[in-house]
């Protein structure tokens, strides 16, 4: 198969656009990742002005140093997590430079993957000054940092003007079958393939884009169960086992991000109380 075939990755975003990118730049990272913590900061020395102003707290040693410490959480993991949540894997640092976080599949990232990267981020940007960031950004191809290693994403650099084929769509003929089948066990990589060719087989002559379908249709059936009914086109198939995938994937990160939210909001109240 033709390398050059899957040299870029693709996205598509919630307005059924799929956009062209490729890995961002150590340059374009570091200087995004300069911007949002320079704004970080801002936050946390606002929250730090309003603790001289607020009688009870500055009477209170005690409660100064929580409301310090929420101040940190707030500026450093509550705020990038629920921007890039949000965004879909943008902050302000990254709209500018033109860079986004997506998955490792090429998806667009969720709550658990931007909570992740925050967590992580406090440890190896804002308390190491972006040390270990920097030393783990160069030293992958993809220049993920630990957070990035951690939640399975990576920074990529979005070019809008690029666009692509829409998003796939359930093959008529194979509804049926997509209720009984199990597409759990297709690895991550394959699926990006997958997806790959779909969106560029068009653009490859007849009898490779045929000898390739066959080949891509032969190995992901070997991950599916039960395989399709006789006689359906392989890029048929592949396309409704992507649409399957895409929908449980998204089905199972709302059950995750309610899970979490009901979590987060029966903790909240005791916090408060102990604090």
């Amino acid at each position: 198969m033709p390398a050059r075939i899957f040299e870029h990755d693709e996205i598509v975003t919630g307005e059924a656009v799929a956009l062209r990118v490729h890995p961002a730049s150590p340059v374009q990272l570091l200087a995004a990742g300069g911007i949002d913590l320079f704004l970080s900061i801002i936050l946390t020395l606002a929250a730090l002005l309003a603790l001289t102003l607020i009688e009870p707290l500055r009477a209170s040693p005690e409660a100064a140093r929580t409301y310090l410490i929420g101040a940190l959480v707030f500026a450093f993991i509550a705020v990038p997590t629920a921007v890039e949540t949000a965004t879909g894997g943008f902050s302000a640092g990254r709209w500018i430079l033109g860079v986004r976080i997506v998955r490792d599949d090429g998806g667009a990232i969720r709550f658990r993957h931007a909570l992740t990267r925050a967590l992580v981020g406090l440890f190896e940007i804002a308390l190491t000054f972006g040390s270990i960031a920097v030393i783990t950004t160069i030293a992958n191809a993809r220049h993920k940092r630990l957070g990035d290693l951690l939640a399975g994403t990576y920074p990529v650099s979005v070019n809008a003007a690029a666009l692509l084929p829409p998003p796939l769509h359930m093959p008529p003929e194979l509804v049926g079958w997509a209720h009984v089948v199990d597409v759990s066990r297709l690895p991550g990589t394959l699926a990006w393939r997958t997806r790959q060719f779909l969106n560029t087989g068009a653009q490859l002559a007849p009898g490779i884009r045929q000898a390739q379908g066959l080949a891509l249709a032969a190995e992901v059936g070997a991950h599916v169960s039960p395989p399709p009914p006789e006689g359906t086109h392989p890029e048929r198939f592949l396309a409704a086992v992507m649409v399957i995938r895409r929908d449980a994937e998204f089905a199972a990160g709302a059950r995750t991000e309610e899970a979490l939210s009901a979590h987060l909001t029966g903790a909240m109240p005791y916090s408060l109380g102990r604090g």
